[in-house]
């Protein structure tokens, strides 16, 4: 596999047994962080020299990265020929250059990861998602929570770890696993309180686990939080899902018995159940319509119309969240 970078977590590296590499004192990690953000793209040495000394450089700043860099060359490429160039820390230009592909660094298996996920069906998604949360060690770049050049780059990462949290509780919600997903969507809204999505989950999860007057608490203590202790207006997520809790338990308490074996009773307490399931913003509906369109569709000239008349509605939905093989289908 060769050298493996790792910026989810302390800046590291290992080589291609795993073995954590020696990469010296926090210099010279700093350096290896910021040219592995610079993303294959030459960093010179002056906003090296910049980013490493955000207020003041000292004399003799530009030898100084020099040296870090002669020093990172050696950790990271230990047998190399005295009078071979290396081929991992570059010089190229005004400045330099980290050659590292995608796959090499943990940050970019992560993104790819979440957009395999954010394209699979639910029923395979869960996993897909574990596997690029699995990849955190840390808060991104943990070694360096004050350094200017860090935070533009924490900031994404950090959004797209949310996002991966927020995905795999859908995932689990919707392939029937809502209690697996109750106690890391309680931390995250702990961490994340403004995360609305993040109640509505939650307040799903408790639901679809039996839960309902935790679920109704969870939604009463999401409204309290962003308006007493954030000061933001609720948005109209939470009310639509009280909405499908309070539905749900009155659906249950209105049901008809002995129609509970027929094929419409079937119908509705599992259309009921979806309803108060998946989260009205999830990708799992689109696939879940993308099938039942496929469904009407062959059930005769009516359905066929209809079918006809919602397809592209459900393309442009499709094709709105960027995901080309829930478009295609």
């Amino acid at each position: 596999m060769g050298v493996q970078f790792g910026l989810l977590g302390p800046v590291a590296a290992w080589d291609d047994e795993g073995t954590p590499m020696p990469l010296g004192a926090p210099r010279h990690r700093e350096v290896l962080g910021r040219l592995l953000v610079a993303r294959n793209h030459v960093v010179p040495v002056d906003r090296l020299v910049a980013d490493l000394w955000e207020d003041e450089p000292p004399r003799g700043a530009i030898g100084a990265v020099r040296t870090f860099v002669a020093a990172l060359r050696r950790a990271l490429e230990p047998g190399r020929p005295a009078n071979r160039p290396p081929s991992l820390l570059v010089t190229q230009g005004p400045g330099y250059v980290l050659r590292a592909s995608r796959d090499a660094v943990d940050a970019g298996r992560f993104e790819e990861a979440v957009a395999r996920a954010g394209a699979a069906a639910p029923h395979s998604a869960a996993a897909v998602w574990n596997e690029a949360l699995a990849l955190w060690r840390g808060p991104a770049l943990a070694d360096f929570p004050r350094a200017r050049w860090a935070a533009p780059e924490r900031a994404r990462l950090e959004s797209l770890r949310l996002r991966a949290v927020e995905g795999r509780a859908d995932a689990l919600i919707a392939t029937g696993a809502a209690r697996e997903a109750v106690p890391d969507l309680e931390s995250h809204v702990t961490a994340h309180p403004w995360r609305e999505d993040g109640w509505v989950l939650l307040a799903t999860a408790l639901d679809r686990s039996g839960r309902r007057g935790d679920a109704l608490a969870v939604l009463r203590r999401a409204r309290e939080t962003l308006a007493d202790e954030l000061g933001m207006d609720p948005g109209p997520a939470l009310a639509r899902a009280e909405e499908r809790i309070l539905k749900g338990a009155t659906d249950a308490r209105t049901a008809d018995p002995a129609g509970s074996g027929t094929a419409d009773g079937v119908w509705g307490r599992a259309a009921a159940a979806w309803e108060r399931s998946v989260p009205a913003r999830s990708r799992a509906r689109l696939h879940a319509t993308a099938g039942l369109l496929r469904e009407l569709a062959v059930t005769g000239a009516e359905g066929l119309m209809e079918a006809g008349e919602h397809r592209g509605a459900v393309v442009a939905a499709a094709g709105a969240t960027g995901d080309a093989d829930l478009t295609a289908r």
